[in-house]
């Protein structure tokens, strides 16, 4: 396992003078049409750029970058010699290619045959790499992981993994990786992915993310992968980007890679400048998150967290027939917690006796505002309930309708000062082939940022003041909108719905085969939040796969902070909130580690019907009172430094902002440097370390 700081890899990007730490080689999107006659024979060199027995060379922070136009391999020669494969050919050769030039800083060729045009650019220290198509296409490239030197896969599954490429597990069907692929845009949650090298690593960044995915193979026991570009000029997607960078090797390179990405392309947010835009979006600093049901959504349950000593609290419940009333509010307001009722806007449905209310819309909208597919029937919605609904037909109607601005309106009423909006910052997005509102993914994720936007700035014609705004997974491209997410967190396992649905191998119209996880019943405090669910729970034909599906996601030696490493000081990341602290009791005490060592808030769920209830809330207590301080110091920061202090990974170490904060937490059963097994210190600057042992206040 890799041992190595990611400190050095976290610098601002420098230019070639050797400043830049991180050799960047960039992959980028908007190719330039009318190449100008070719120059292949012999060698070429424009500002730069040199054409060599058909090889494109151009100098990047670092090295060099030469591409072979035949195939699309990519080679980088470093300054100090060494040679990395950046991606092997495409899977599906791109053709012949012709008219190869060299024009200022820029090299450019296309291939007739399959209708695409190539770009390379060398730019802030990176090579540009753009492909577009003029038909409808795929391409398989780049091809990744291939060079014999590469030890470890990073992937932004939910915050984030690390995987060593000759693992066991991962390249068996045992993790359910190999022989799948992932859509980057709805199932990664950032777009981009990395290589170590053992000193050295490669990340490969996708700015255009929609229609492209990512396919994970095992040669000879040596995980690699593949990016898969759909070219479509009805969805929108004629150009490709993919960003390649030769890193230092940390595991959280990539992410880093990725956020200096943004900041160059001004997409990067940042929560200090949230909260000084909107001082309600500070209360989140310190807070842990919690939906409330029953009495504890009263003033008198907001009392009794407050005696417990919950100093912070996000407070979050559903937008039924019982919202929060305007007293219970404001007595939060004064506990100093901030209170937001759960919407969403993506699903229509009849009105029926088990309609969620936020399904339910004013006459005009359901079933006019469904997506429709190719073939004219309606994009079935949650759980197959009626459908989803288009983000372009509700902009289209709302300067006129103000349907959504109504139903904010109606939900803050009660004085609540934040919001949590479900799907709309998740990835899966829909094409809409209705005449009335045809809509591409990217308009329809350019719709939602618009709406989430109007949210947060208090914009929407719903006469309130900005919203402290939260929504699903967030995807990075989110970032800006959101002060925090539920879910980006949690680095999900597809074996997570069968284990939740209780469909492990029965159709989710069928009896369940597995009820271990529980239903929505008792109203008051339903099982399939509340009820605490262990492995042995579980049938023993399923157990294993239970057991395997948690490993996937929690197991310490495998977690990497790549969505802090990006995103950290932009929003806040929380885990889902089907799965609050409670419910995975083997998993607490590393649930607990991984949260104080990422500086990220822990969820709960809070019901004095619940007969877990006293427990949650002296653990959410007392683990609050630990976590309050380093968030509010940190919070806003960025992650500086990543390191492993063992070889197998066990015992970690963060760094937010100039050493504004340190943790340290070891997630084995020895001692480590006298920190003691399943614990973790914290220090802030200029202060002594305070531990926290979980095993000690959580059962």
């Amino acid at each position: 396992m890799d041992t190595t700081t990611a400190k050095s890899s976290l610098a601002r990007p420098a230019r070639r003078s050797g400043r830049r730490s991180l050799l960047v080689l960039a992959v980028a999107t908007a190719l330039a049409a009318g190449l100008t006659p070719a120059a292949t024979a012999g060698s070429t060199d424009q500002a730069g750029v040199r054409i060599h027995h058909g090889q494109v060379e151009l100098p990047v922070s670092g090295g060099t970058a030469t591409i072979d136009p035949a195939t699309l391999r990519i080679d980088a020669r470093a300054d100090d010699g060494r040679t990395l494969r950046m991606s092997d050919p495409a899977a599906d050769a791109p053709g012949t290619p012709a008219n190869l030039t060299a024009s200022g800083t820029t090299a450019r060729w296309s291939y007739p045959g399959r209708g695409l045009k190539a770009e390379a650019r060398a730019e802030h220290g990176r090579l540009l790499v753009s492909i577009t198509a003029d038909r409808d296409e795929a391409l398989a490239w780049p091809v990744t992981g291939t060079d014999p030197a590469a030890s470890a896969l990073q992937l932004p599954r939910g915050e984030g993994l690390s995987l060593p490429v000759t693992d066991p597990f991962w390249n068996s069907s045992r993790a359910q990786l190999v022989g799948t692929q992932e859509d980057v845009a709805s199932q990664l949650s950032l777009p981009m992915w990395g290589y170590s090298f053992g000193g050295r690593g490669v990340s490969y960044l996708a700015p255009t993310d929609i229609g492209t995915s990512l396919a994970y193979t095992s040669r000879g026991g040596h995980l690699t992968t593949t990016a898969k570009h759909a070219f479509s000029g009805g969805d929108g997607t004629r150009g490709y980007t993919v960003a390649f960078s030769l890193t230092d090797g940390s595991p959280i390179a990539p992410a880093v890679d990725y956020r200096h990405w943004l900041a160059e392309h001004g997409q990067l947010g940042s929560l200090s400048e949230k909260i000084r835009k909107n001082p309600e979006t500070g209360r989140l600093l310190g807070a842990f998150h919690a939906y409330a049901w029953g009495d504890d959504r009263t003033a008198a349950g907001i009392a009794r967290l407050k005696a417990m000593g919950v100093s912070r609290l996000w407070l979050g419940y559903d937008a039924d027939d019982a919202p929060m009333k305007s007293q219970d509010v404001a007595a939060a307001q004064r506990a100093g917690y901030l209170v937001g009722p759960y919407d969403s806007f993506a699903n229509g449905r009849d009105k029926g006796p088990d309609t969620p209310p936020n399904s339910v819309w004013p006459k005009g909208v359901y079933p006019s505002f469904c997506v429709r597919r190719a073939d004219g029937t309606v994009q079935p919605g949650f759980h197959k309930q009626g459908c989803y609904l288009s983000s372009q037909a509700f902009e289209q109607a709302e300067p006129g309708r103000h349907y959504l601005a109504d139903r904010t309106r109606s939900l803050v009423a009660n004085g609540a000062a934040s919001y949590f909006l479900d799907v709309d910052a998740a990835g899966e997005l829909f094409r809409d082939h209705d005449a009335a509102h045809p809509m591409t993914m990217a308009q329809d994720r350019a719709n939602r940022l618009a709406r989430m936007r109007r949210l947060t700035d208090g914009s929407d014609d719903a006469r309130h003041a900005p919203l402290v705004l939260g929504s699903e997974a967030a995807g990075a491209w989110a970032n800006q909108v959101l002060a925090f997410d539920h879910g980006s967190a949690t680095p999900v396992d597809g074996r997570l719905w069968p284990m939740e649905t209780g469909h492990f191998d029965t159709a989710s119209d069928q009896p369940k085969d597995d009820p271990a996880w529980g239903g929505y019943t008792p109203e008051a405090a339903a099982d399939t939040f509340f009820k605490p669910v262990r492995v042995s729970d579980f049938k023993p034909e399923h157990r294993a796969a239970v057991a395997d599906a948690l490993k996937a996601m929690y197991d310490p030696a495998y977690r990497v902070p790549l969505y802090e490493a990006a995103l950290h000081g932009s929003l806040v990341n929380v885990e889902r909130w089907e799965l609050p602290f409670g419910k995975l009791p083997e998993q607490k005490t590393t649930r607990a580690l991984l949260a104080m060592l990422y500086n990220t808030p822990l969820n709960f769920v809070l019901s004095g019907k619940d007969k877990h209830d006293a427990q949650n809330v002296r653990e959410l207590a007392a683990l609050q009172k630990y976590f309050a301080p380093l968030h509010q110091a940190a919070g806003t920061q960025e992650l500086t430094s990543y390191r492993r202090l063992t070889a197998d990974g066990t015992v970690q170490r963060t760094v937010f902002g100039n050493g504004t904060l340190t943790v340290t937490a070891n997630f084995s059963a020895a001692a480590h440097d006298g920190l003691p097994g399943g614990c973790v210190d914290a220090t802030l600057k200029g202060g002594k370390p305070r531990r926290l042992c979980p095993a000690t206040v959580v059962s």
